[in-house]
């Protein structure tokens, strides 16, 4: 959508092809919708989309503003279709997976490309199912019925109730946006159940783990990103995205201020690409450059520049502003730092972890240092308290039991020591009560 303009447009496919479709009002101020063929595949490349929509749209822009647009309003109801329908009819016809596809691309715009790619894996999944199990059902048909199948067979299938949520979360706004465009008048999903969600308990590794963690990866091109994901509990996206200038050796401190990605490009091949919106605005921190990563930074450093000198034409430069290097000047890329830490913990024998559980491990190891909650919250960069708490009050228990173990023994010494006294009290003739036998 582009507020800047007088009208509203998102892109659509139908029949396997691409359309812009213009949200516009006319002169008596009704709302009117346009739908224009764009004569790409759905499978074309993003670029050649994007070019022939900025053609349209200026072409649509030119006869808006000379008011033919609206003058013509009349002939828009009647123009035809590939399928031999009108426009205007065959927008009211779609399958619910028809659907689902023109709600993807009117969100593609308002979203990162990293949440784009979430929703696109989401929905891929939901729309194999529709089309196999309910092929021929039109949006105005579906019932909540055919969406209770689906979840409890996805329940069924080995899902997490979590991914069931998620595939909700979708549906839910797919079909809120169908209510707003005025197709259906009642947001089905709306009516559903879902699985009981499960409370998410972390994994995570204690001291002696991670110091056989430590030693597998020593000398490894990932050993730093290992160090830097236990020490602060950073996010994979936030420690590849780290640059030197995040760096300041003088003042002692590290600032997470940038993240690396992962998306598609034309072609399927995964690209990295860097942002400087992380995941909330507390993800923006700056904390104390612990001694022992401080030392390891230098080397770093040191070793990046000697090797960037000796081998010369054979060295990467495009990435000597980020940390996160090898031996080549190449990027550690995300997708490489969740497959070779797998690889090792299974070459090494070492307890099944993935990545991103090292967060959790800097967490306990903190809470059970005695560190408070709150502090734990802004280290981790979480973006309320109760979030953090959310997350760790299982482990915050653990530090409870200390405190009740210590409480027993000394309330235990008390009870014992009365109990002493009153059994010499009563090997000289007194009662509990204090009477007197006699």
């Amino acid at each position: 959508m582009k507020a800047s303009l007088p009208f509203k447009y998102i892109t659509a496919v139908k029949g396997g092809k691409h359309y812009v479709v213009f949200d516009y009002k006319d002169n008596e101020g009704k709302r009117k919708r346009k739908w224009v063929g764009t004569d790409l595949p759905e499978n074309c490349k993003k670029k050649e989309l994007s070019a022939k929509v900025d053609e349209i749209v200026a072409n649509f822009y030119k006869e808006y503003i000379s008011g033919n647009v609206v003058k013509h309003e009349n002939t828009v109801k009647m123009r035809i279709s590939e399928d031999g329908q009108s426009l205007e009819t065959a927008k009211t016809e779609y399958t619910f997976t028809e659907f689902f596809k023109v709600w993807l691309e009117s969100i593609r715009p308002t979203v990162a490309e990293t949440t784009f790619e979430g929703y696109e894996h989401t929905s891929h999944r939901i729309i194999s199912y529709f089309d196999r199990v309910f092929p021929d059902i039109k949006l105005s048909e579906l019932k909540a019925m055919e969406l209770q199948r689906f979840y409890n067979d996805m329940y069924a299938s080995g899902l997490s109730a979590n991914t069931i949520k998620h595939y909700h979360a979708n549906i839910h706004k797919a079909l809120k946006y169908a209510v707003k465009m005025d197709l259906i008048t009642v947001n089905e999903s709306e009516k559903t159940e879902r699985p009981k969600m499960e409370k998410f308990e972390a994994m995570f590794y204690n001291e002696h783990e991670l110091g056989l963690l430590f030693n597998a990866f020593r000398g490894d091109r990932m050993e730093i990103v290992v160090l830097i994901a236990a020490y602060y509990g950073l996010r994979r996206s936030e420690i590849i995205g780290l640059r030197w200038d995040a760096i300041d050796f003088e003042k002692g401190t590290i600032t997470i201020r940038e993240k690396a990605y992962v998306v598609k490009d034309d072609d399927g091949s995964r690209v990295t690409k860097f942002h400087n919106q992380l995941k909330t605005r507390a993800s923006h921190r700056t904390l104390p450059l612990i001694p022992f990563i401080r030392d390891l930074l230098k080397e770093k450093k040191e070793q990046n520049e000697y090797l960037g000198k000796i081998m010369k034409h054979d060295y990467c430069h495009d990435y000597d502003d980020y940390i996160c290097t090898d031996n080549f000047g190449k990027l550690i890329t995300p997708v490489y730092v969740t497959d070779h830490f797998a690889s090792m913990i299974r070459k090494h024998r070492l307890k099944k972890l993935r990545f991103h559980d090292l967060r959790h491990s800097c967490a306990s190891l903190l809470l059970a240092s005695g560190v408070p909650m709150k502090a734990i919250q802004e280290w981790l960069g979480h973006s309320t308290f109760q979030v953090t708490a959310d997350f760790y009050s299982h482990l915050e228990f653990n530090s409870k039991l200390d405190s009740a173990d210590a409480i027993a023994q000394a309330l235990g010494a008390c009870n014992a020591s009365e109990e002493g006294g009153d059994k010499a009290q009563n090997n000289n003739g007194t009662s509990l009560s204090g009477d007197s036998k006699n």
